[in-house]
This record gives C-alpha cells, structure tokens and sequence, in this order.
C-alpha cells in the first residue's frame, strides 16, 4: 500500500486545514496516510513512506527535509509561505500536483546536503560534540553581545584566511539563494555538488564568498586567544545553545534528498520569480 506523510505548518489554519482535505483525499483513494505533530523532527518508521508533502514555506519543507534526512524519499512542497523558493506549486493546485508526484509525472531534483559537526565546551569545561543534518546551509553569528568573533577558515587541510566579522555561512547549492545570497553569495545552479562558503560582515576588503569541491570538508575555528560568545545554526536550528564552540566543520552529507518540481527548469523560474520579478511582467 502506498503511504504519504503530510507536514504542515501548524501555525497557518490554512495549511492545517488542507491537510485534512488532503488526508481525506488520498484516504478515498486507499493511501494510507499520516501527519506529522506539530515541530516534530522525527517520525516512526520514515523509511516506510512512499511521499512526504510539506505544506508551509520553506521553514516547514526544512522541517519535512530532517525528518526524511536519508530516507532516499520524494519531498514534495506546496507553498503557504510569501516566499516558496524550495516549493513546488501553491495551495490551489494541491491535489492535481499530488497526484502527480504519486504516479511519477514531476521531476526528481538531487539536492546535496551538508554534515555538520561542531565542538563545544560547556560551563563546566567539558567537550562535546553535535552533528546535523543541513539542506540549505550551517552559519556562525556573534551572540546577543554584538562581539566580532575572530576565526580560522581552513578547506581540506589548506589554510585560507583568518577573518574577523560577524560571522561565516557555509551552504549547499540549494542554500545559495538563502543566507548565503544575503551576505553577498552567488547563486548556485541545484546541480553543483560542492559548498558555498561566504564571511558575513568581515572587517577587511579582501575576503570573497569561494566555492569548494564535492569532497571537500570546511572548518571553522574559533581564535582561543580572542573568545566571543556565537551563535551556530544548521538550516536555522541552533546547536549548542549557552555553550563555547570550538570549531565546526562541513561536509558533503552522505544522502542527498529527493525534491520534487515541475521541470528541470523550475529552479530557474524561482530565481526569476522571487529575485528579478519576472513573473509580473508575464
């Protein structure tokens, strides 16, 4: 029996409500269906699912994107956000491009993922570490104090600058047209496979956004002698939270996630759309 896992954004009535219609839609039809609680970021039996959808913004397919996190499952996203870069298509058309997705009419886009870890030591002194998953992207931010944090950026072993700024952004393809884009990046066609690595506010005129390679690993590390409290974020999830990092590093995750769109094309349309506001003149 086929079965589809459907993630609203449960703070949108109208995301929860379609849902149900949804739920009611594809359980007329004998799909099994379920729906995922609100904030959950994980679900029983995931690699069960034949489809999950993701009704909300790009927060909420970020959300559907952990929860799937090496499942080797279709992510499907409908849009109920004022932005829906990663989404498919928009409420109005919810229950033709579903069924879509259920009989193999849309295009499966391989997305890279990131594999964070990072290293803290907590108010006791102890070391420990955290990994992640991450879709779009990991940052590094000063705290609530406002302090530039000076760090070391290294690539594979290669030491490439030691920078003083607000912070660092470290994103996959997809990510490029998030923080990455914001802090002066470029934007990055789905199918490269290596990262984006852009200084946020760096105190020089020297320091550029790069890109690596698909092999390689990105790490960050935090100048003993000039500590700062941070703040590190996985796709807007923070990670050691009161605690001092130490270093963090990035790597090409080892799965990449199944997102569904309507064409190849479809990512150039969004950037389009959301970017140069083609779609008005249309």
């Amino acid at each position: 029996m086929t079965k589809v896992l459907i993630v609203p954004n449960h703070s949108r009535a109208d995301a929860v409500t379609d849902a149900q219609k949804l739920n009611g839609y594809l359980c007329e039809r004998g799909i099994e269906v379920s729906v995922a609680a609100d904030r959950a970021a994980h679900v029983e039996g995931i690699s069960t699912f034949d489809l999950v959808v993701s009704l909300g913004g790009d927060g909420t397919l970020l959300r559907a994107a952990r929860i799937v996190a090496g499942a080797n499952i279709p992510l499907l996203g409908v849009s109920y956000g004022h932005l829906g870069f990663l989404t498919c298509a928009g409420p109005e058309d919810l229950l033709e491009v579903v069924s879509e997705a259920l009989v193999g009419k849309l295009h499966e886009s391989l997305r890279s993922t990131l594999d964070v870890w990072a290293e803290f030591v907590d108010e006791r002194g102890m070391s420990f570490g955290v990994r992640k998953m991450a879709l779009n992207d990991l940052s590094l931010g000063h705290g609530a104090r406002g302090d530039m944090i000076s760090f070391e950026v290294s690539v594979s072993g290669n030491h490439i600058d030691k920078l003083r700024g607000d912070g660092f952004v470290v994103s996959t393809a997809t990510g490029s047209t998030g923080y990455a884009l914001s802090a002066g990046g470029p934007i990055v066609t789905p199918e490269f496979e290596g990262m984006v690595c852009v200084p946020v506010a760096p105190h020089t005129i020297m320091a550029r956004a790069f890109l690596t390679g698909r092999d390689d690993e990105v790490l960050i590390e935090v100048d003993p002698e000039r500590p700062a409290e941070t703040c590190v974020f996985a796709d807007g999830q923070p990670l050691g939270e009161g605690c001092r990092l130490v270093r963090v590093s990035c790597r090409r995750g080892p799965n990449d996630l199944i997102l569904l769109n309507k064409s190849r094309e479809s990512f150039y349309d969004s950037v389009s759309r959301v970017f140069y506001g083609k779609a008005a003149e249309r």
